[in-house]
């Protein structure tokens, strides 16, 4: 019962998980450019979700319906910032994201679909459990591609912190929810997941402060637009024994 009662302050925390992105989407109506960012982990994100919430349903895993309710919800958010996105990322990118907003739902369907038609009692609960931690962790992982960057150019400018601070909140959360409830659908993703939040925060707090110095000097592949698109500079600069731009 005591879990049941602590169950709803963890239930408006989590939820504020789902709105720390916010300011990002913010910053991208704002700009109508979703610049730099990447729309996947929103995208995986939200297939997380539907399968999470999947999963705590009373006929797939009984006892779970907290897990149902908050990734219910968190969908909902997540679709909301994956159209708004695809709207302004450019064509390239609108494409991408939205192949794999079809990808997320397809994979969905097809589980939702196998678990109601094809399986039953705790085999439905096994198979609806494994496919939400697999992409759980995929969801997790996501950010890997944001990470290289930052250590690649030395800013933290395109990893909004507090979208890492709640992956490390909300991944401890749920990973002792999982604990505290004998459930390793919940913990071991969850688990991996603050393991990441952890990274995330760590390299934060090591590129915060360099966030303009990765724009001092220019890097290799910097370099060679600049004396494409500037021979005439270049020429000058090489003339007066000039090492900038040079590769």
């Amino acid at each position: 019962m005591g879990l049941r009662f602590s169950s709803f302050p963890l239930l408006k925390f989590l939820l504020l998980g789902f709105l720390d992105s916010w300011i990002t989407f913010k910053r991208i109506i704002s700009n109508k450019s979703t610049e730099q960012f990447s729309g996947v982990p929103y995208v995986m994100t939200l297939l997380n979700c539907l399968l999470s919430a999947w999963y705590g349903l009373p006929f797939v895993s009984p006892n779970n319906l907290l897990v149902s309710t908050i990734n219910g919800t968190g969908a909902v958010i997540e679709s909301v910032y994956v159209v708004v996105f695809i709207i302004f990322a450019p064509k390239k990118e609108k494409a991408k994201i939205f192949g794999m907003l079809m990808f997320v739902l397809t994979v969905f369907s097809a589980v939702a679909l196998i678990s109601l038609l094809a399986l039953q009692g705790k085999r439905r609960k096994l198979f609806c459990g494994f496919a939400a931690t697999v992409f759980s962790i995929i969801m997790y992982a996501s950010p890997l591609s944001i990470m290289r960057t930052v250590v690649r150019t030395k800013s933290v400018e395109f990893m909004p912190f507090f979208l890492s601070l709640f992956v490390f909140l909300c991944g401890t959360s749920w990973f002792v929810f999982g604990l505290l409830g004998h459930d390793p659908f919940v913990a071991v993703p969850n688990g991996f997941g603050c393991g990441l939040g952890a990274t995330q925060l760590v390299l934060y707090i090591i590129y915060r402060d360099k966030k303009g110095k990765a724009k001092q000097g220019p890097t290799a592949e910097e370099s060679v637009e600049f004396s494409l698109s500037k021979p005439d500079q270049d020429k000058h600069s090489h003339t007066n024994g000039g090492q900038e731009g040079h590769v």
